[in-house]
């Protein structure tokens, strides 16, 4: 039980980009259409599932017993740096369209401060392995689930009559707003 409140409380009471803001610019920046925002959402997800595998190891296997968790920074980094290489390598080879609709923004989920935030968000908690792997599921779920709401909302918005002073980016950050007080409703139903 506890481990399923860990991942609904990392999907929609504490989500990332909505409760936390961390992943704003995948978050606008690839959210103009479900066909793209879903995929670069299945592919934050993996890279999460695998931080946070990652980084619990290299956190309790070598930083904390040779005394060198002050390198937690500098090796979470590499970490995610190196996993979204591998998801970059990996999307190429496997579907050429893909790559080109995520485009940059692919390469910038090694700067998407979400990655990092759940790397951090392990070690404060002091998750066990498995607590890790579910609550990396969990906000890979909501940043999933956060990028596709976004993403149907703005292209019924393409349909819809916006007055002119609100087209592009002022209507999609009032959206975003709307959301985060959306899932904000859901704080303090899930404290883990």
């Amino acid at each position: 039980m506890e481990l399923i409140l860990i991942f609904i409380s990392a999907a929609i009471v504490n989500n990332f980009v909505l409760a936390y803001f961390l992943g704003i610019c995948p978050f606008i920046g690839v959210s103009n259409k479900l066909s793209s925002a879903f995929p670069m959402g299945l592919a934050t997800t993996f890279v999460m599932l695998l931080t946070a595998i990652v980084t619990w190891l290299i956190y309790h296997l070598i930083l904390v017993p040779y005394d060198v968790v002050y390198l937690q920074y500098v090796s979470f980094i590499l970490v995610v740096a190196s996993l979204v290489q591998f998801v970059e390598m990996f999307i190429k080879k496997v579907s050429q369209p893909l790559y080109r609709a995520l485009g940059i923004f692919l390469p910038l989920i090694t700067t998407n401060c979400a990655i990092l935030g759940l790397a951090l968000f392990i070690v404060l908690k002091d998750y066990s392995f498995i607590q890790a792997v579910f609550y990396g599921l969990g906000a890979g779920a909501g940043f999933t689930l956060a990028i596709s709401i976004m993403a149907g909302i703005r292209e019924e918005l393409e349909l819809a009559n916006v007055p002119k002073s609100f087209q592009g980016a002022p209507i999609t950050l009032i959206v975003a707003g709307l959301l985060a007080l959306a899932f904000m409703g859901f704080a303090g139903m899930i404290s883990v």
